[in-house]
């Protein structure tokens, strides 16, 4: 399972790169509208649980290890699809289904990361952006009108520091692989 992680490594940079993207386009249009945000939005999680599913499908034997982000991953094109279905969305209903996402996804990063911890190091990364991602979540179920701007912003905040932290684990992932090329080359 290790090779594949390693070999696979720049799957979970370019993860981390679209979502500082996102992120970015997020805080640089506060006044953004309702249907752009789901555009958005239903891109970015369309895109996000493609790239979940290619890191969990290629590359590796055991894929019964891999469920959880098999499911972060269809969750997220669910999501995506559901969200460019239906861009007439309201807030609110926007805002429980990006919360929810937000929890389902952040519950299946700590159970991937709980699983790597056997195989690499570093995956605390992808555990603690899987917390951010549930306390994200549970923020947003817990204070519905708090206003679009402020979903913005927490939405925006969540995915740069969840785009950081995928950066982070896919370099830790590259520099493993070309230590264990150079070992084994040796």
């Amino acid at each position: 399972m290790g090779t594949g992680l390693t070999r696979n490594w720049w799957l979970l940079v370019l993860r981390g790169v679209l979502s500082i993207i996102f992120g970015v386009l997020a805080f640089a249009w506060p006044g953004i509208t309702l249907g752009v945000l789901v555009l958005l939005f239903a891109a970015f999680s369309l895109v996000d649980g493609i790239f979940a599913l290619a890191a969990a499908l290629t590359g590796h034997t055991e894929r019964r290890q891999w469920w959880s982000l098999v499911l972060e991953g269809l969750t997220g094109v669910a999501v995506g699809i559901m969200a460019f279905a239906w861009p007439a969305i309201t807030a609110l209903v926007l805002l429980y289904l990006i919360a929810g996402w937000a929890v389902a996804t952040g519950i299946f990063e700590i159970i991937a990361a709980i699983q790597l911890r056997k195989h690499i190091e570093g995956e605390w990364a992808l555990g603690l952006s899987g917390v951010l991602s549930v306390l994200v979540g549970l923020a947003m179920f817990a204070f519905p009108i708090e206003g679009a701007l402020a979903v913005v912003w927490l939405i925006a905040i969540n995915a740069i520091v969840f785009g950081v932290l995928l950066i982070v684990l896919g370099v830790r992932l590259a520099r493993r692989g070309r230590a264990s090329s150079v070992q084994g080359g040796v």
